[in-house]
């Protein structure tokens, strides 16, 4: 098998594992607590991760330089992150959250563009309301609760601003991805076990909710990052594997309405389909 062929693959394997993370966040949402369900699942990260980090041979040397780079972007990936993420799919549906988090891409265009002093092309600014009119058409559906299902909105969108953050630390990170992520999700561990120490939150295990929690970490953070990030390293065009992320909205849908029964809405499906075309734009249209 050529290079090529090993990175579609790895990349495919890992859209298919983000795909059912909507549905394991409800499931173990529906039964713990957001600040348990992230401690139980970074906990799960940490350990695939430490395993992938001490099976390769040609490791970095991890030293105490390396735990401090890392508390930065621990605290924004897992631990911030991922408090307001799972917040967002507490309050709202996995096919409304799941779509609002994806205006990610274009936020982390202008986030850089702003931080590397990049002019940014009217595309952009374009893509960037096409991808709000999405979100508007999204945010319009029916729901039991206004009050609460607008903190969720707000959430979920605001979620993309923190994880664009924590890829622009990220790129200007030089060390192995296998070093960064193990540090990152040890640290954010810490974060999010002093936390909810010194809130003195209720502590609680349920075997439904630990075993959704063990999942998220192994297929949403630990080893699906890892080969994410494996597809990226080996291809030969690394667009050729990114815009292959776009399938995975979609499929989200489909173990959506398979695991959790939800009815998808024409909504959620038109208006995920708006965001992703501002994506697009910005990177089609060329003034």
């Amino acid at each position: 098998m050529s290079q090529q062929n090993k990175a579609y693959l790895y990349a495919l394997t890992a859209i298919l594992m983000w795909s059912t993370a909507a549905s394991a966040f409800k499931i173990a949402l529906s039964v713990l607590s957001t600040e348990l369900t992230l401690l139980y699942a970074s906990l799960t990260a940490t350990l695939v991760l430490f395993i992938i980090y001490f099976s390769n041979r040609e490791r970095e040397e991890l030293n105490l330089k390396d735990i401090k780079k890392s508390l930065i972007s621990g605290f924004f990936n897992p631990f911030i992150y991922y408090l307001v993420l799972f917040e967002a799919y507490n309050l709202l549906p996995a096919q409304m959250a799941q779509p609002l988090n994806y205006t990610w891409p274009i936020v982390l265009t202008i986030m850089s563009g702003i931080v590397f002093r990049e002019k940014l092309k009217w595309a952009v600014w374009i893509g960037l309301m096409v991808s709000f009119l999405g979100v508007i058409i999204i945010s319009s559906q029916n729901t039991d609760n206004y009050t609460y299902s607008f903190m969720g909105i707000f959430l979920a969108v605001g979620s993309s601003l923190i994880w664009s953050t924590y890829w622009i630390i990220n790129m200007k990170d030089k060390r192995s991805d296998s070093l960064k992520l193990l540090l990152n999700f040890f640290i954010g561990s810490l974060f999010i076990l002093f936390y909810i120490l010194i809130f003195d939150l209720p502590w609680t295990i349920n075997t439904k909710g630990l075993t959704a929690s063990i999942y998220i970490g192994i297929f949403e953070m630990g080893l699906t990052f890892f080969i994410w990030l494996k597809a990226l390293k080996i291809s030969d065009q690394t667009a050729k594997i990114a815009n292959l992320v776009f399938l995975s909205p979609f499929l989200s849908f489909i173990f959506i309405a398979i695991i959790l029964k939800e009815s998808i809405h024409l909504y959620s499906v038109f208006g995920l389909g708006v965001i992703i075309l501002g994506i697009l734009l910005q990177k089609i249209i060329k003034f």
